[in-house]
């Protein structure tokens, strides 16, 4: 039962502690839209989606007034529609059609203009990738995502190449907004098929006809559970985050299950990812300083992000039945007003950032770099970043923007929850060689499981 201190602690955590639901996402499945007929293909994807979706807003704006909880976004993700659009190979039709879709029924971003190219492509996922940088310059709340690895394939370095050219060209075509389009297309190894986050979210055709994912926040909350702890050994440290996570998770349990009940639309996961936002105290960099560094980025962050990731999952699992998404700490640095202090004072850099990739949520997020940084010098970045996960066995992404007319120390300012990024020296030294050899990494090892 739960007594009137639980209550007021939620009500703390809500008004003070930066607590919130930050997406309760629908997932849908494409593959019933699919036609030869782009026209045909593109209308079904439209109508879908607004017969699916057109009560999501206003069922999380009334599970907000009735329980108070802040619900930050309402969102969509789709089947890939690389393979929606193969039938037809309209794949900007359906970019627009999403676009149109995500305006009418007043959701934040729609995930999905997507495809799975870890081992290879076909002739259909050649034409979509090209269309990548049209799509995000042409559409507004259009959000993209590629899968060029997996610990069970490797890593695809013809697509890793391939997409070090796209993010380029998506940040030229957006350069009036700073590279914007890139903002919204993130390249994964092990990208998971019920994540409920922007931008790299997609219905995975293992998953139902329709489902709803939540994904809950609260990195404020667990810094001032820490701030009760001051000087307690690390093994006390991890306990206060671990009841912490429990306490944000059952919130984002009782969202997930109410927004099921009233759509008619199957509970399937909430992602207990910590997601910070640009406003002072809702920040993860803030809960490694809490912990004893004198600055994100300092000697002992890799040690201390792996132990408040452990802690999250450890707390969130016990609070829900089915937990999935990425589920640990997000460090996007333009999202993250502690990451950005630390970057602007040089606590932080690029590097730094790739080997807390090894233990956190995803990887390097929402990082601008110089506007003339080559794309054969993004393709290498990523594909540093993609064998982490694969020789991890875990998720690992790139979102980076290459700042059009930047430099280093420059900012760039994407508004809302994308914040503004200060631009990061990235390392000037060649890869050109490697890249253009092309072919793929074989799979590690461990891969062989069965």
């Amino acid at each position: 039962m739960i007594n009137t201190s639980e209550i007021l602690e939620t009500i703390t955590m809500i008004r003070q502690e930066h607590l919130d639901v930050r997406t309760i996402t629908m997932g849908i499945s494409l593959l019933d839209c699919i036609h030869s007929d782009g026209k045909k293909t593109a209308d079904a994807v439209y109508d879908k989606i607004m017969r699916r979706a057109g009560n999501l807003v206003k069922t999380g704006e009334d599970i907000e007034k009735e329980y108070g909880i802040p619900i930050i976004n309402k969102r969509v993700s789709v089947t890939p529609i690389s393979m929606v659009g193969q039938a037809s190979g309209d794949y900007l039709a359906l970019a627009h059609a999403l676009d149109r879709a995500a305006r009418d029924t007043g959701i934040n971003f729609i995930g999905g203009y997507s495809a799975l190219v870890q081992k290879g492509f076909t002739d259909g996922d050649k034409a979509f990738l090209d269309t990548i940088p049209r799509a995000l310059s042409e559409t507004n709340l259009v959000c993209s995502s590629v899968n060029v690895a997996s610990t069970k394939t490797g890593i695809n370095m013809d697509a890793v190449a391939k997409m070090g050219r796209i993010i380029k060209e998506t940040a030229e075509r957006t350069k009036d907004s700073g590279g914007m389009g890139c903002a919204k297309l993130v390249v994964f190894a092990n990208a998971v098929e019920d994540n409920p986050f922007m931008a790299g979210a997609f219905h995975g055709v293992g998953e139902p006809e329709c489902v709803i994912n939540v994904g809950v926040s609260g990195p404020g909350v667990v810094k001032c559970a820490l701030e009760k702890v001051k000087g307690a050994d690390l093994g006390t440290v991890a306990e206060t985050i671990k009841k912490t996570a429990f306490k944000i998770t059952r919130m984002g349990q009782l969202v997930a299950t109410e927004a099921s009940k009233r759509l008619g639309v199957p509970f399937g996961i909430v992602d207990l990812s910590l997601a910070p936002t640009p406003a002072v105290g809702d920040s993860v960099a803030y809960i490694l300083e809490e912990i004893g560094l004198e600055k994100c980025g300092a000697p002992g962050t890799t040690a201390a992000l792996a132990l408040l990731n452990d802690a999250v999952k450890k707390g969130g699992v016990m609070a829900s039945s089915y937990v999935g998404g990425l589920s640990g700490a997000f460090i996007p640095v333009s999202e993250d007003a502690g990451m950005i202090e630390a970057v602007r004072c040089g606590a932080l850099s690029l590097e730094k950032l790739e080997a807390m990739t090894c233990v956190c949520s995803v990887g390097i997020d929402m990082v601008a770099v110089p506007g003339d940084t080559s794309a054969e010098t993004i393709s290498g970045l990523l594909a540093d970043e993609v064998a982490l996960g694969v020789v991890n066995t875990k998720t690992t992404a790139l979102r980076i923007i290459p700042a059009p007319g930047k430099k280093v120390g420059d900012t760039v300012d994407f508004g809302g929850l994308l914040g503004s990024a200060p631009v990061m020296p990235i390392n000037g030294f060649g890869c050109g060689e490697m890249i253009a050899r092309g072919g793929r990494i074989p799979a590690p090892m461990h891969s062989l499981k069965n």
